[in-house]
C-alpha cells in the first residue's frame, strides 16, 4: 500500500522549499508590486510584462498555502502585495473589465474578450478573505462575481467568439466559473452562487458532454449539438480532467445542493473517458488534444505534455480514490504521479518544467511566461497534501 503520510510531507516539502521560494524570490515584484512570471529556467527575468492572470492566481496560490499548509507571513505579505497591484492596475476604469497584459510598472497593455481575468480575481479575494478574516474581500469577489455574470449573460456585453453565424457554448468558461462560486462559497453565503454551480453542471452534463464519444468537448451548439469541424470535435482531456475534480470538490464541499450526489457520480465518468482520451499508453503523460472522432487534432500543439494537465490529473485521480476506494485510481494516480515527478520536476533548479516534448524530453526549459506561474503546480501540491493526509486517516 502507498505510504499516503510520506506522499502528503513531499508535497509539503516541494511546495515551501522549491517552488514558493523560487517565486518569492524571482517573481514577487518588490519595487512596483505584483507578480512576474517570465522567468528562465534559473529565474532569471526574460520580460517584465505581467500577465493579469498571474495576478490572481499569485494571490490565491500563496493564501491557499498559507491557508492549507504553513501560516508564514511571507505567504500572506505576497498575497496582499499583489492584490494591491491587482486593484491598483489592472482594472480598466471605462468598463470595470481587467487586462490580459501589463507592463511592469501595471501601464496596460492588451485586454481580451475572456473574462479570467476577473475569475482569478475572484477566487484570490476569496481565499485571502479566508486567510485573514477580513469581509472586504469577500465582498469584492461577490461583486466582481456578479458582474462577471451579467457579462456572460448579457448579449453583447463580451465580444462573441465567433461572428453569429455559429452560436457556442463553452467548456472553459463554464467550469471556471463553477470552480469560482465553490471557492467563493466558503467565504460567503449568496444564493447565485449555488444556482451557478447548478447550471454549470447541468450545461457540462446535459450539453457539453457527448456520450457518443464518451467526452466532454470543448464547444457545442446551445443545444448541445456536435459542430462537426477540427475546432468543434477538440477534446482537452486536461480540462476533462480539472473538471472531473471540481466536481468533486463542489460535491463535497456544498453536499446540500439537489445535483451533488448526481455531480459526484458523473465526476467519475468524466474522469474515466478523459483518462482513456488522454494518458499516452506509449510515452506515460496526459497529452494535450484529441479529436473525438479519431482524426489529426489541428493544435500544433496537439502531442506535446504541458504541464498541467498532470498536475490535474494528480489531483483527480487521488480524489476519485478517496471518494470511491476503487484501486484502478489508485493505479492511475501513481502513474502520473510517477511520471510528473520524472519528468517535469528540474532536478537542478526550483519549479518544474511547463513543456515537453511527446516523449517527455524537456521542449524549452523555462519556468514560467504569460500562461505559466504559480498556480497549477502549487494548487496541487496543497491539495495532494491533503487528501493524502485524508487517505492517512482514513486507511488507520
Amino acid at each position: 500500500m502507498l505510504d499516503f503520510a510520506k506522499q502528503a510531507q513531499r508535497y509539503r516539502s516541494e511546495l515551501t522549499e522549491s517552488l514558493l521560494p523560487f517565486w518569492l524570490k524571482h517573481g514577487l515584484d518588490r519595487e512596483f508590486g505584483g507578480m512576474l512570471t517570465c522567468l528562465d529556467r534559473d529565474g532569471t527575468l526574460m520580460d517584465e510584462t505581467k500577465s493579469v492572470w498571474f495576478q490572481g492566481r499569485s494571490a490565491f496560490t500563496f493564501a491557499y498555502a498559507y491557508n492549507n499548509v504553513a501560516q508564514r507571513p511571507e505567504y500572506l505579505e505576497a498575497s496582499k502585495q499583489i492584490l494591491d497591484f491587482l486593484e491598483q492596475h489592472c482594472f480598466d476604469p471605462k468598463d470595470g473589465r481587467m487586462y490580459f497584459e501589463v507592463k511592469r510598472d501595471g501601464t496596460p497593455l492588451r485586454k481580451r474578450r475572456y473574462v479570467f481575468s476577473e475569475s482569478f480575481a475572484i477566487i484570490a479575494w476569496a481565499e485571502y478573505a479566508k486567510a485573514t478574516g477580513d469581509q472586504s474581500y469577500a465582498q469584492k469577489a461577490l461583486d466582481l462575481f456578479h458582474k462577471v455574470q451579467q457579462w456572460l449573460a448579457t448579449p453583447g456585453m463580451l465580444e462573441p467568439k465567433y461572428l453569429p453565424s455559429l452560436e457556442t457554448v463553452g467548456h472553459s468558461i463554464t467550469m471556471i466559473m463553477l470552480n469560482v462560486a465553490v471557492v467563493l462559497s466558503q467565504v460567503t453565503e449568496d444564493k447565485t452562487l449555488r444556482k451557478q454551480v447548478e447550471d454549470s453542471f447541468r450545461l457540462i452534463k446535459d450539453k457539453l458532454y457527448q456520450p457518443k464519444y464518451h467526452c466532454v468537448l470543448e464547444m457545442v451548439t446551445p443545444e448541445g449539438e456536435l459542430i462537426d469541424t477540427l475546432n468543434g470535435r477538440v477534446i482537452n482531456p486536461g480540462h476533462c480532467i480539472e473538471t472531473a475534480w471540481f466536481l468533486m470538490e463542489a460535491s463535497r464541499l456544498m453536499p446540500d445542493l439537489s445535483c451533488a450526489e448526481e455531480m459526484r457520480d458523473f465526476s467519475t465518468t468524466i474522469l474515466d473517458d478523459a483518462w482513456q482520451w488522454g494518458w499516452d499508453d506509449r510515452y506515460g503523460g496526459i497529452i494535450n488534444f484529441r479529436d473525438c472522432k479519431g482524426f489529426p487534432a489541428q493544435d500544433y500543439s496537439q502531442d506535446m505534455k504541458f504541464w498541467w494537465p498532470q498536475t490535474e490529473a494528480q489531483i483527480a485521480t487521488l480524489y476519485a480514490y478517496l471518494l470511491t476506494d476503487d484501486g484502478k485510481y489508485l493505479d492511475w494516480y501513481q502513474k502520473v504521479d510517477d511520471w510528473a515527478w520524472e519528468h517535469l520536476k528540474d532536478k537542478e533548479h526550483p519549479e518544474w518544467y511547463g513543456y515537453l516534448h511527446r516523449d517527455g524530453t524537456v521542449a524549452q526549459p523555462a519556468k514560467g511566461n504569460i500562461f505559466k506561474g504559480p498556480f497549477h503546480i502549487p494548487r496541487m501540491l496543497v491539495k495532494a497534501s491533503l487528501l493524502c493526509d485524508e487517505l492517512t486517516s482514513k486507511k488507520q
